[in-house]
């Protein structure tokens, strides 16, 4: 039980910044093991065209202030041209780019958490075309399918 405060902790602490309500995030659920679905989110991410910039380890942090917590990243993905794009139109961004995917083990079963990017349309204002993070959430949305689906 206290894996899973921390866990919902930590992803408040991520997400708090864009004031995000349960429903403004995207989660899936695989049923395979973390390595597995690690290596399926990473694929369908390249697939959909998208570079994994940085994976984040955060299962080490949380181990070194004594909790108990299974595999737990944050996976960074995006497309340069684009980040350069956001950066420039709407510098406030900035501190969101590259859109981040969570990733972590419950049990045999792994869990992937995102926030809508539909939020940072609305933190863009008029500055970016909505469309663009429709398109965002509509890839997102097709690379979590794809990893839930996975075997």
């Amino acid at each position: 039980m206290k894996r899973y405060v921390v866990t919902a902790f930590i992803w408040l602490l991520l997400v708090l910044p864009l004031q995000a309500a349960a429903e403004e995030l995207l989660m899936a659920r695989s049923k395979q093991p973390f390595p597995e679905t690690m290596l399926a989110l990473q694929e369908s991410i390249r697939a959909h065209g998208y570079t994994v910039s940085r994976v984040q380890r955060v299962d080490i942090g949380l181990t070194g202030m004594g909790y108990k917590t299974d595999k737990y990243r944050i996976v960074f993905a995006g497309k340069l041209d684009e980040i350069r794009y956001l950066s420039e139109k709407a510098p406030q961004l900035i501190p969101y780019l590259p859109p981040k995917i969570s990733i972590f083990a419950e049990g045999s079963q792994t869990i992937l958490v995102s926030a809508n990017p539909k939020l940072y349309a609305e933190i863009a204002g008029d500055a970016v075309e909505p469309a663009f993070f429709d398109r965002w959430e509509s890839d997102l949305r097709s690379i979590f399918y794809d990893v839930s689906k996975a075997e």
